[in-house]
């Protein structure tokens, strides 16, 4: 018989740089949908979506926060209270890689070591205009000791695995947690004609 406690909840803040996607990739998550008119996010934004796992059921909580730098004074109390950072740079965009140090380092900050991190390399569909490799965003994760996948909201990829990825680390998932890091980093991470075709090849590593 299923028991009636509070759901458990958990705050997730993205963060990142303008432009590196953070609302695509929430936006894809939440309702499988990709805008192509982009527009900043001003402030910070909230959405919430519960999570059905294997033997549990969660609430993400997800805060959008905005890349410019105008609102970088209210990042740091959103930082402060959550259990999960989602660090996002473009993978066309090699400014917006080297940037993810000042946000890793924002966040220990605020959190200490008493949080989980995941680097998020997006628009992995800009295969021609690639600037970072995915063996730099694996160097770098490793580095530091975050988690890391690839992904693009544009195509759909590796956004369920990303998010697989996060419960999976979250307190209480041990059991799913258990695995080496190693194995949970994407290595078929080239979108196919399918995205969904595609999340089911990497689902294996990944989640």
């Amino acid at each position: 018989m299923t028991s009636v406690s509070a759901l458990a909840k958990y705050k997730l803040v993205f963060l990142g740089d303008q432009s590196v996607g953070k609302t695509s990739i929430i936006t894809r998550f939440m309702y499988d949908k990709f805008d192509t008119t982009y527009q900043a996010t001003i402030g910070i934004d909230f959405l919430s979506k519960t999570m059905y796992l294997e033997d549990r059921t969660i609430r993400l909580q997800l805060w959008d926060t905005a890349g410019q730098e105008r609102f970088r004074s209210l990042i740091p109390s959103y930082i402060r209270d959550s259990s999960v950072a989602v660090i996002v740079y473009d993978v066309s965009n090699r400014q917006s890689f080297l940037n993810t140090s000042k946000w890793i380092e924002e966040v220990h900050t605020e959190r200490g070591s008493d949080v989980i991190i995941v680097l998020v390399g997006n628009k992995s569909d800009l295969v021609d205009k690639r600037q970072v490799s995915i063996e730099e965003g694996e160097s770098k994760a490793h580095e530091v000791g975050v988690m890391f996948i690839e992904t693009s909201a544009k195509a759909g990829f590796n956004i369920k695995p990303l998010f697989r990825k996060i419960a999976s680390a979250l307190p209480g998932m041990e059991t799913l947690s258990s695995m080496k890091q190693e194995d949970m980093v994407d290595v078929n991470l080239r979108p196919t004609s399918s995205a969904s075709t595609s999340e089911q090849q990497s689902g294996t590593c990944s989640c």
